[in-house]
């Protein structure tokens, strides 16, 4: 009887520390697998935001620079830091694109990329066309174009591709008529075949023109040039038509046209967003080529 009586009680003791070891693995167990709650949410989120990417872009102040500050917001939301560079020599956006110093410029035409680039060596890509800027023909004393008379001092830009320009738009006005067979973007006056009103052209660069203004009877300038002197483009006597193919576009370093935040900035560039923006910040003097 009392050997029985041990059993029993020795039995009890062993399914007690059955029971007590088994409480334990489950706290244990509970504890591990709270862990691993807390931890699977991290393993099981979707993947991260993506690292952000700053896109050092060198631009003119206006409008380049002005377009590229108001899709700053919409490009840091797709994980892209967009820096926009200005030089005070707008010259040298393309030599600082040749050199790394930044990843993209928005200040050209493609004729101006074209009149400089196998000089300069310059192995570039054009990614998008964002806008056209009309140019068009300023003047402090005239009125109209009716006004202009016999040996009128005409400034026009000094760069190869937008004095053919200028010298186009004095043509469509029925100014002078240039030589026949030109074949690419490029002319000086020395181009000019007939000029009957004897027009003296003084040859300047760009950007200086609208200070030359009260010396000249008119200069034909760049729209970006007159918008950062304050001009009212309302003011031109005659401007390019909406189909001059003189657009501005993103220039890169050819090969990275595929980069992924190059095709994020094509794409910010390139909404009904901007071109609204375009439209009611420049009116008449930026045109969205998109």
């Amino acid at each position: 009887m009392r050997k029985k009586g041990l059993g029993v009680v020795f039995s009890l003791l062993v399914g007690v520390s059955v029971m007590l070891a088994g409480c334990g693995s489950g706290a244990s167990n509970q504890a591990s697998g709270g862990g691993a709650a807390q931890a699977s949410p991290s393993a099981g989120q979707t993947a991260e935001a993506p690292k952000e990417v700053t896109l050092k872009v060198g631009a003119a102040p206006v409008p380049h620079a002005e377009i590229l500050e108001f899709i700053k917001p919409k490009l840091k939301e797709e994980g892209v830091n967009l820096e926009v560079v200005i030089l005070d020599d707008e010259g040298q956006l393309n030599p600082a694109l040749k050199d790394n110093q930044i990843d993209a410029n928005f200040f050209q035409h493609v004729p101006y990329l074209d009149s400089v680039r196998g000089e300069k060596g310059f192995d570039f890509a054009v990614t998008t066309k964002v806008h056209v800027e009309p140019i068009g023909f300023y003047s402090d004393k005239l009125k109209s174009a009716d006004e202009i008379k016999e040996g009128a001092k005409i400034g026009i830009p000094n760069n190869p591709s937008n004095e053919f320009r200028a010298l186009t738009l004095l043509q469509e006005q029925g100014l002078i008529k240039l030589k026949d067979g030109l074949t690419t973007y490029e002319a000086t006056p020395k181009d000019i075949a007939e000029n009957p009103k004897k027009l003296e052209f003084i040859e300047a660069e760009a950007a200086t023109l609208p200070r030359a203004l009260p010396d000249l009877d008119g200069a034909v300038i760049n729209t970006n040039v007159v918008l950062e002197a304050k001009i009212d483009p309302n003011s031109a006597l005659f401007r390019e038509g909406a189909n001059s193919p003189y657009a501005n576009v993103i220039v890169v370093r050819k090969g990275d046209e595929n980069r992924e935040e190059i095709k994020k900035l094509d794409a910010a560039l390139t909404t009904p967003e901007v071109k609204k923006f375009i439209e009611d910040k420049y009116g008449v003097a930026v045109v969205p080529a998109f």
